[in-house]
């Protein structure tokens, strides 16, 4: 094992973050916090919260090097400001106990989201592009605050190198989240007048790219998504699903009515469905030096393939 760097995973237990840390885990020191535990890992876990003030103390015991942010609420609930204490604040927290116990490096997963859904975003989506995600989006509008605190501390606290990415849908062979479980459901839904297209990116392709960040110490702002885009008529044919194309209008009523039996929706997030950020990889390939395995169609096959393998589809 080499001593050199010497890892923390927040969000360890999750889906990306436990098969992370076992890669890094055969070469470094690795250790995870998150609120659960999780069975098959290679490196040990404190259960921890990433608002914990208690946390800079953790990474000043274990001579913390190089930290990866992965912590995050993907699935909005009803209490919005849970969400936001957790999103914004944890990240606040992880920010402040780094720059205190002098850690050298933080690698923080963000999202396309971050770029916000918006009737002017530009076809392809360059990092350079403003980060404007919408308010009426708590993910969308919690990633571009969590951007905003990073661009204050690389202003501010340079000696804490940052490496951000920003993927877009993630799918992979045991990839549950919001966006599959629309794959799943028994049509596609699709709103007259918007083709929507989505990017994709492997799992494999996000974990590879993390990997090779934290082993070539990499710093920067990157997408992540595979190369190309697919309409939802796209996809549909690829589940050989059909489509049910609807007014905005109508769509927003349905978002209402779910607003009211108790969903963490409204209608003001139609444009969730309508103007989905397009993300370029080129910076990916081109500057931070990553291979893609996989297209944003094979990925979208490669989902299929194993959905159907499970009796999912």
């Amino acid at each position: 094992m080499t001593t050199e760097k010497r890892i923390l995973i927040t969000g360890a237990a999750g889906y990306i973050g436990h098969q992370l840390g076992n890669r890094l885990a055969k070469d470094y020191f690795v250790i995870g916090t998150d609120l659960y535990w999780r069975e098959g890992l290679d490196f040990p876990l404190e259960v921890l919260d990433v608002r914990d003030n208690n946390l800079v103390l953790t990474l000043a015991e274990y001579r913390i090097t190089h930290v990866i942010h992965l912590a995050s609420i993907l699935q909005a609930s009803p209490d919005r400001q849970r969400d936001y204490d957790i999103d914004v604040n944890g990240t606040r927290n992880v920010l402040e106990a780094c720059v205190a116990a002098k850690v050298q490096h933080i690698t923080v997963t963000s999202s396309g989201a971050a770029y916000g859904y918006h009737p002017d975003n530009p076809a392809w989506i360059d990092e350079d592009d403003p980060l404007r995600g919408n308010p009426e989006f708590a993910y969308s509008d919690h990633k571009r605050q969590v951007e905003e605190l990073l661009e204050k501390y690389r202003n501010e606290q340079p000696q804490l190198k940052q490496l951000i990415f920003r993927p877009g849908t993630v799918l992979g062979a045991e990839t549950r989240n919001q966006i599959t479980a629309l794959f799943l459901s028994p049509r596609l839904l699709a709103i007259r007048g918007s083709d929507s297209p989505f990017v994709f990116i492997w799992d494999q392709d996000v974990l590879d790219a993390m990997e090779q960040g934290i082993r070539e110490d990499k710093s920067g702002r990157y997408n992540m998504a595979g190369d190309g885009a697919l309409t939802i008529q796209d996809i549909a044919r690829k589940l050989d699903k059909p489509l049910l194309t609807l007014p905005v209008s109508v769509v927003k009523t349905g978002l209402q009515v779910a607003k009211w039996l108790g969903k963490p929706v409204g209608p003001e997030q139609v444009n969730f469905l309508r103007y989905r950020p397009v993300l370029s990889n080129r910076r990916l390939k081109e500057e931070f030096g990553y291979r893609l395995r996989k297209t944003s169609a094979e990925t979208l096959d490669y989902f299929i393939e194993n959905a159907r393998r499970k009796g999912d589809l």
